[in-house]
């Protein structure tokens, strides 16, 4: 399985068998991906909320290549309504699709889309696929309830935002890295826009000092899990 990292909270996923999922793709409206909405195709998108920094350029891909929607319940519907194939789902629970498992998590933020249509709860992702499991925590403030997700589900990479303002700042984004305590932490969603301007070396740094294992993502970079 690879990973590749466009910048801000937007990943794409390839798995062994070659199935691409894109998670939410932001794209064509940011200032840091190397890469435009044209230049990426989709077996699945998954999107954490509707905000429109990460439902982005979603439907245009999805014009292209007639990926399935996989989302919480309110924001599926909200892509079926556009005309898309959607799996809706909820948090807590999990679907076993066939590129591997998808677990809806909890998140502390919120989520309405640009058209300003409710999205439901935003949340986290658990994907396990090709005997890893990624968690994207989607935007969020820190919570408790990241040890008993990493507790029950053993994550080898935790994606976390640490741009502040928003999300997590950094000090709190260390302190969810150690209550989930995923093998590779890797952060996201910072320095997209100036109130979210920090330096990811400075949370490796951080994350170093509590004993962990913090990878930075160039834009673009893809990595092999």
């Amino acid at each position: 399985m690879k990973l590749r990292y466009f910048s801000h909270s937007s990943f794409q996923i390839t798995t062994d068998s070659g199935r691409i999922i894109l998670i939410d793709p932001f794209l064509d409206g940011n200032p840091t991906s190397p890469v435009k909405s044209d230049d990426v195709t989709a077996d699945y998108i998954i999107l954490t909320h509707g905000h429109g920094d990460h439902i982005g350029d979603a439907f245009k891909i999805a014009k292209r290549s007639d990926p399935l929607f996989i989302c919480v319940n309110e924001l599926a519907d909200y892509c079926a309504k556009n005309g898309f194939k959607a799996h809706n789902m909820h948090i807590g629970g999990a679907y076993n699709f066939e590129f591997g498992r998808v677990k809806f998590t909890i998140a502390h933020h919120g989520s309405l889309t640009p058209d300003n249509q409710y999205t439901g709860e935003p949340s986290g992702v658990l994907i396990t696929a090709d005997g890893k499991t990624l968690y994207h925590t989607g935007d969020t403030g820190l919570f408790y309830d990241m040890k008993l997700i990493g507790e029950m589900n053993p994550v080898d990479y935790m994606l976390l935002p640490i741009g502040d303002n928003f999300t997590m700042g950094i000090t709190d984004a260390v302190k969810a890295v150690e209550l989930t305590n995923p093998g590779v932490a890797i952060p996201m969603h910072y320095n997209t826009f100036p109130v979210i301007t920090v330096d990811p070396e400075e949370f490796k740094n951080k994350v170093a000092e509590i004993g962990k294992v913090c990878m930075v993502m160039q834009y673009g970079e893809e990595i092999s899990l």
